[in-house]
């Protein structure tokens, strides 16, 4: 089947919208065209072995629905079945509606339940009371879609434009269950460069999405294999959580002639139902900023039991965002290096790339990755690519068979802008993207769909595909040691060095408005106040001189009553009358140094350099006096310093553009003063 040939296919079957127009929403179109898509196909596909199975039902019908459903799948000769004699020539004039609801109960129960998740059944009624059934069955009957008309390739081209007509009149929602075409080309392109093997004769390959939507990329992956190596066998896997798109990804692949049963509905995260499976390639477009809190204790539960060994060893993200789930779930899925390895192409926002400090979860999931060596690259997207967000957006590849010129090395490109000169020498076996002075990375489109203002132009795919795929450095192509995204964070801690005020009369009222001061009785209130006041003078640059004679006045003021200070009431009184001097004397504990907590800081030290080092050159010549907490180890490695690890990615690519010069910017000061005062002469003339 030719483009023409889909292409028109595709349009007839979607002109139905002309009945349709009026009595329902442009919304609500495509619920009413995939399902009678599906079905016309399907009746079609089951028209040669349609006798064998009905004459094969009437022996069996008496039998277990099991057995039956064995019997009848052998005698059709597909993964499917109907036992109806009706097809949507044979409903009738009257009595539609029943007779259509008939046939379609008729089916298997793998292809039954995607009309039940249609809800085609209620579709069937209001078609019947807008009195349009008849004429939507006359429509859909007149398409020969019979396999020697339209091979499943071919089939799966049409479906998949009718998805895309969809997702364009439904825009308002589109984004929680369509990826953007121009995004899953890119993807997907990105997740099979450079795999060599796809030719051979005799391929088997796996694909798998865990938030599978209504089948893009598994029917993109699927294309992009089949015009590579029309005799390759690539078994689609998927699970999605709405059962609507559910119905149209297990349509999408029984028209295709995939094994239906490998796509399940569900919660990918707390319900994987593929949970023994290992995938060669994979890809996903995990929803964007979504919590994870009712799943939160099974999430927690499998980390805390079976760590490496479950999906989420190496840490949990915030609550507030569960894509770095998503990226670990698929992780989980690869088959290592020694066999065959598996590859990873995800969309993610930004917060994957840097949000959470060293320690943290999100931050302990970039390092395993990052010193896993399974990242292999990280696009920046334009803003305004998606249905529902406007935000930016990144695509990770990944990989567990990384070549030899990738091992260590991650590179960033940045797709992010409207232009960006090409050209440059690619590293480790790189070469050079040829093209144009300025690459267009995206296109504003002439209508917007829903938040969707911007598009990926052909020529922007091929030139980050071929960026990528070249490992290219040029103006947009960045090549990095994965090491040089980490760091230790250290503790600089800073002496206690402490001046006390004892008869600060701003500093006692403090004192005495402290919830801990009313816990003392009124005696040892009283006692403190007066030996404060005896002092005589304003301010002590020695704590110690400053406590040796505050108990000695309070021994004093108190030698009938006995009052002895305890050490929580010392603590109070110094929390209030002290303040760090540098001119102070250094307090001491059991002699050995305090440290000031007020002035404790955390310095970041990059991987590639050694912590003294570091200190030695950007805190002591500043801090002579200050010295590292050594007692802050990593837990992994045991040195000093906590080990985090961010992609600032904008940082990277950052240019500085320096501000005007000032004789431009007064003499647009000037205009704009001229401006002003002629406007209002002539309000006052």
């Amino acid at each position: 089947m030719t483009n023409n040939n889909f292409s028109s296919t595709a349009a007839f079957l979607w002109s139905v919208a002309d009945l349709l127009r009026g009595d329902f929403k442009q919304s609500q179109y495509g619920r009413i065209i995939l399902p009678f898509t599906l079905l016309r196909r399907l009746e079609c596909v089951l028209e040669a072995t349609k006798p064998a199975v009905l004459a094969k039902y009437e022996s069996v019908k008496a039998m277990p629905i099991e057995a039956q459903d064995k019997l009848l799948t052998h005698a059709a000769g597909l993964s499917f079945y109907n036992t109806s004699k009706m097809d949507l020539n044979r409903l009738g004039e009257t009595g539609v509606a029943s007779n259509l609801e008939s046939y379609i109960q008729s089916f298997s129960p793998n292809a039954r339940e995607i009309f039940e998740h249609f809800d085609f059944f209620n579709t069937i009624d209001k078609l019947q009371e807008a009195d349009l059934l008849y004429n939507v069955v006359k429509h859909f009957r007149k398409e020969d879609l019979h396999p020697n008309a339209i091979s499943n390739y071919g089939m799966g081209l049409v479906f998949e434009e009718l998805i895309r007509r969809f997702a364009e009149s439904s825009n308002e929602t589109a984004g929680e269950h369509f990826t953007p075409r121009d995004i899953v080309e890119l993807t997907t392109s990105l997740l099979f460069t450079n795999e060599d093997d796809l030719t051979s004769s005799g391929l088997v390959r796996s694909i798998y999405d865990p938030t599978a939507g209504t089948g893009g990329f598994l029917s993109t992956g699927m294309e992009y294999v089949h015009k590579l190596n029309e005799k390759a066998s690539l078994s689609a896997f998927g699970q999605e959580l709405n059962p609507e798109s559910y119905a149209i990804c297990k349509a999408d692949m029984l028209i295709k002639g995939q094994k239906v049963d490998n796509i399940k509905l569900g919660n990918t995260l707390s319900n994987d139902q593929l949970r023994n499976e290992k995938f060669d390639y994979m890809l996903s477009n995990p929803p964007f900023g979504v919590d994870w809190k009712k799943i939160q204790k099974h999430i927690n539960d499998e980390h805390k039991d079976k760590g490496f060994e479950g999906r989420f060893g190496p840490g949990l993200p915030r609550v507030s965002d569960g894509s770095l789930l998503f990226l670990m779930h698929l992780i989980s899925k690869m088959r290592p290096d020694n066999e065959g390895g598996s590859r990873i192409g995800i969309i993610l926002n930004g917060s994957p790339l840097f949000t959470g400090g060293a320690g943290s979860g999100e931050s302990e999931i970039r390092r395993y990755i990052l010193e896993s060596d399974l990242l292999e690259a990280i696009i920046a997207l334009p803003t305004d690519m998606f249905y529902n967000t406007g935000i930016a957006t990144y695509v990770w590849v990944l990989s567990s068979h990384k070549p030899a010129h990738r091992k260590g090395k991650v590179q960033l490109i940045n797709a992010s802008k409207e232009r960006a000169k090409s050209g440059g020498r690619g590293r480790s076996g790189g070469g050079e993207v040829e093209g144009d002075d300025e690459n267009v990375f995206y296109a504003a489109m002439r209508k917007s769909l829903g938040s969707k203002r911007k598009e990926l132009t052909p020529k922007a795919i091929d030139t980050i595909v071929q960026t990528y795929g070249q490992f290219a450095e040029n103006d947009f192509s960045k090549i990095f040691d994965y090491e040089e995204f980490g760091y230790r964070r250290i503790t600089v801690e800073r002496p206690l060095q402490l001046a006390i005020y004892p008869k600060d009369e701003l500093r006692h009222e403090a004192l005495q408005a402290d919830n801990a001061w009313a816990k003392m009785d009124e005696t040892t209130q009283q006692t403190i106040l007066d030996a404060l006041s005896s002092f005589e003078q304003d301010k002590y640059l020695s704590r110690d001189k400053f406590l040796k004679q505050l108990k000695t006045k309070v021994e004093r003021e108190s030698a009938e009553k006995a009052v002895k200070l305890s050490a929580a009431q010392v603590k109070l009184i110094i929390k209030h009358l002290g303040e760090h001097d540098d001119e102070a004397e250094v307090c001491k504990a059991k002699g050995q140094v305090e440290a000031n907590p007020e002035l404790r800081d955390n310095e970041n030290v990059p991987l590639t350099e050694t912590v003294t080092d570091y200190f030695a050159r950007e805190v002591l010549p500043h801090v002579p006096n200050a010295w590292i907490d050594e007692s802050k180890t990593d837990p992994k490695d045991g040195e000093v310093g906590i080990v985090g690890y961010e992609i600032p990615f904008n940082r990277h690519f950052y240019v500085y553009e320096p501000p005007r010069a000032l004789e431009e910017i007064d003499a647009d000061l000037d205009a704009v003063s001229a401006d002003i005062m002629q406007l209002l002469q002539e309000v006052h003339s």
